[in-house]
Parts: structure tokens; sequence; C-alpha cells
């Protein structure tokens, strides 16, 4: 009786005593066993209880070079397979976050130096990508038509036209900002309609993303109480009413949801802690492709202020 196990090496032929016969490097497949049968006519797949017998004529240091490559070529293709939607989720949503500060931060900058050239403009658009996009579209004269004043009327500085370019070109920059900020969020959004839909629904892109990235992936989302759920982005103010005792948190990144935001401040924690209830169920039935409930979810939510 010969026996054929099929290892991470290649194939291994031995005796019924437990000899190696035969040692075949390579991927091992059926195709390998059925072309070894016609060598070995009585050759059958090892057995469970004869395994540690292969293991121990595979302890020879001859093999060792070949278990390392095996194993870090296995390894290479787990992590390419580990790779899913969670990662893309989490990565964009954290390139949102940067570009927030950046473009914010350049939006302030842009707002002073403009401010030199048109101060009564600055006051006037508080909106910060609404400012930057007018800045590049018009021109002084439009934006002062906008405004209904006259050139000798207004307190900015007559600028040279080259000082003029140096924040208009800015100001492209900073709309190009917010022009990626758009395009993630709509690739978010196209994303998580196909793989977290009810989560979509009822959280939004932005804050559902968020929770995802805090949570670390849709399948620990799942399996999280709704409590932990309510507190992700609270971790801070959590950890010092561990350690002080000072009033807890009643919600973190959920207070930015509009179901939370338009109730009274006495009421936002009794909001956070039922939506991020509902919230939870929604992560299940994603994570576990159940029914898509969601808007059943956000009338629920609805009845209890009602």
């Amino acid at each position: 009786m010969k026996y054929y196990y099929p290892h991470l090496l290649g194939g291994i032929v031995t005796s019924a005593n437990g000899d190696l016969l035969e040692f075949i490097p390579g991927k091992s497949s059926d195709q390998q066993f059925n072309a070894l049968q016609q060598k070995y006519p009585d050759l059958k797949f090892l057995p469970e209880s004869k395994i540690q017998e292969i293991m121990i004529l595979l302890r020879d240091q001859k093999y060792f070079s070949s278990f390392h490559d095996a194993n870090v070529l296995l390894t290479k293709k787990q992590i390419k397979k580990s790779v899913n939607e969670d990662n893309l989720i989490i990565q964009t949503i954290a390139n949102i976050s940067e570009l927030d500060k950046i473009s914010n931060l350049l939006s302030k900058r842009l707002r002073e130096w403009h401010g030199l050239y048109l101060p009564e403009f600055a006051k006037k658009v508080s909106n910060p990508e609404k400012f930057t996009e007018l800045i590049v579209q018009k021109s002084k004269e439009e934006l002062l038509k906008e405004l209904g004043l006259r050139s000798e009327e207004i307190m900015g500085a007559d600028l040279r036209k080259e000082d003029v370019e140096e924040f208009r070109a800015l100001a492209v920059e900073v709309s190009q900002l917010f022009a990626l900020r758009q395009k993630h969020e709509q690739y978010l959004e196209r994303i998580m309609k196909v793989y977290c839909p009810n989560l979509l629904e009822l959280g939004g892109t932005t804050i559902s993303a968020k929770l995802l990235e805090l949570g670390k992936g849709l399948k620990n989302m799942a399996l999280m109480p709704s409590s932990t759920i309510q507190l992700l982005g609270a971790e801070k103010a959590l950890f010092r009413h561990i350690k002080t005792g000072s009033r807890s948190p009643k919600y973190g990144i959920l207070f930015q949801h509009p179901f939370v935001q338009k109730r009274k401040k006495s009421e936002q924690g009794k909001a956070a802690r039922i939506l991020a209830d509902k919230l939870s169920l929604c992560a299940r039935l994603d994570y576990f492709k159940g029914e898509f409930k969601a808007p059943e979810y956000a009338v629920d939510l609805e009845k209890v202020f009602a």
C-alpha cells in the first residue's frame, strides 16, 4: 500500500511503513495524484492518523529553505486576499479627514491674503468653498459689482497683477481639494451602497464611513454592542471619565448625525443611544446579508420623539 499526501511543498508518496518513496516539489493537486496512480496503482490519500509520520520526515534541514519560500509566498497570497471593502472605505474616509484639515487651513490663509486686496468680499461670503470658487471664477470688477461697491469705496490695496495671480493660484489649488473631497464622497456612496446599504441609508455616507473606520471594519461593528457604537469617536472623553471620574460622554461621532443635532440638548444623549441601537442592527443586517430595513428604522427613530 502506498500513500499520497498533498503538502505545502509538494506531493509526497510514502510506503505503508512511513518510508519516503517520492517527493514532487511544487503545487500538489488532484491531477498530480491521478498521474501518480499510474505509477503506483495501489496509491491512496494518506489517512489523518499517519500525518504525524510525514511531518517527522519533513524535519530534515534540506527542506527548510523550501519551507521558507513556500510560507512567504502563501503569506503574500493571504495578504492580497485580505484586502476588502473595509480597507477601501477606511482609507477613503481617512483621506477625506486629511483633505478637510488641509483645505480649511489653506482657505483661512486665502481669506487673509485676499483680504489685503478686497476685505469687503471676505466678510460677505462665509462659506470657504463658495469663497474660493468665486475668486477663481470672477475678477475684482465682477466681485465689486456683486457687493454693489465702487473701487474707490473699498479698503483693499491696489495690488499688481503678479501679486493677484499668486493668491488666485492658491485659490485654484484649494478648489481642486474641495473637488477631490466631493469625488471621494461619491466613491464612498457607490461602494457602500453595495457593501453596507442599511448602514449607508441610516447613517449617511460620511458618518457611516467614520464608524467603520473607528470600528475597524463592518465585521467588528456587527459584533459590537450598541453602547460601544454610541461612543465611537469619544474615546478620549471615556478614558478621562474612567481615570478622573469626570462626566461620562453620551455620544461620539454620532453627535454629527442630523437626528441627534436637531434634538434639544437634554434629549441628545437619548437620541444618540437609540440611533446607535438601530445602526448596530443595520451593521448586522449588512454583514450577514440580511434585508434592507434601514427606512423602517428611520421611521421608528422619528416615532420616539413624535
